[in-house]
């Protein structure tokens, strides 16, 4: 074949893709100026009512002065709408990268990153002794490490619950049938158990040694300073965010992990599974998940709990734990199994043979 007759490989072009591969990324880059505008337009009005919320609890306790006023102002929304735009345009970068077979893999950096975040969570808990009980940043080290700590057990979620699963002892159908589609999935459900593990940590951990330290206040009869006040504030303020920042990736996980399985749903009616059966192994499924990702955040949230508890009171296990701990794995539980088995049934509302051809 002639030099100048000889057609392009995939690999040649200015940017090594080709001709498909820049017309996918075009058209995520048009989608995702889309969906991101119009995702933190509407973020607008929510970030108004918590802004003035917040500025009303620092004025109910005293820690700010009546005569300011709530101003939302021109720093504020562009500082919202950069940083809305930034995190979509990465997010969406890792997923084009995933979705078209271009991301390198992961496991050795994943496992390496795991690992620093156990040792260094270790190391937060550990120093949280070098602190005495009357010190205003005692809380600081025990809380980071317990975060640090879930993080990593987060990181090796996937081998978390593959070594779980080779372990279970199910025998009935619905059983058998939901560990075998989590073995198939466990890649997929990763990011599932993630949010668990973070979730249950973070919040068991936080609340817990704040209601230690609220109680050990109150009964040395002394009062809150304004910075105790302020930390208190800060810590409420900021385990608020990440819990509500992990529900919400929780049911968004959830929602599109079942959402996908409508093929699969539909092929499971024809072959005799009722809507019920299939409901029962969805049941089963998530009762795996909420108890796998509860037992390793509750692992790691002690870490953080007990040498605070230790240096701030001589005790080792507070009694406030427990009914944080209920509270906690409450709420996970209602939102893994709520969000699952709402989902599951909107799923099965479609006709198996409409299922079945739409997905294929």
């Amino acid at each position: 074949m002639e030099e100048g007759l000889r057609p392009a490989l995939p690999h040649e072009g200015a940017l090594g893709l080709v001709p498909g591969q820049v017309a996918v990324d075009e058209l995520v880059d048009e989608v995702l100026d889309a969906v991101s505008l119009a995702g933190a337009a509407l973020a607008v009005g929510p970030a108004m009512l918590g802004g003035r919320a917040l500025l009303e609890v620092f004025q109910g306790s005293g820690q700010v002065a009546r005569s300011v006023e709530f101003d939302f102002g021109r720093v504020a929304f562009m500082t919202g709408f950069d940083i809305t735009l930034l995190a979509a345009a990465g997010a969406a970068f890792l997923a084009v990268r995933r979705a078209t077979g271009r991301r390198r893999q992961r496991g050795r950096a994943r496992t390496v990153l795991a690992y620093a975040a156990l040792a260094a969570g270790a190391a937060a808990v550990t120093s949280t002794f070098v602190f005495s009980a009357t010190d205003a940043a005692l809380m600081a080290p025990p809380a980071y490490g317990a975060i640090l700590l879930s993080v990593g057990c987060a990181l090796k979620a996937q081998r978390l619950l593959a070594a779980v699963l080779d372990r279970l002892p199910l025998g009935s159908a619905s059983g058998w049938l939901a560990v075998r589609n989590l073995r198939e999935r466990a890649g997929q459900l990763a990011g599932i158990l993630m949010s668990l593990i973070l979730f249950t940590a973070v919040a068991t951990a936080t609340l817990t040694m704040q209601a230690v330290e609220s109680d050990a206040v109150a009964a040395s009869g002394a009062v809150k300073s304004v910075d105790a006040k302020n930390l208190e504030t800060l810590n409420f303020t900021v385990v608020g965010i990440i819990v509500v920042f992990v529900c919400v990736m929780l049911v968004n996980s959830l929602y599109a992990a079942t959402s996908y399985r409508e093929r699969e749903f539909g092929q499971q009616r024809p072959a005799g599974a009722t809507p019920g059966q299939v409901l029962g192994v969805v049941s089963v499924e998530g009762l795996v998940l909420t108890v796998v990702g509860v037992f390793f955040g509750t692992a790691a949230a002690p870490a953080g709990i007990v040498p605070f508890t230790v240096v701030r009171t001589d005790a080792v296990l507070p009694e406030q734990a427990f009914g944080v701990w209920l509270a906690v794995v409450a709420v996970a539980s209602a939102v893994t199994m709520g969000t699952g088995l709402a989902t599951a049934r909107r799923v099965l509302r479609t006709p198996a043979v409409r299922a079945v051809a739409s997905a294929a």
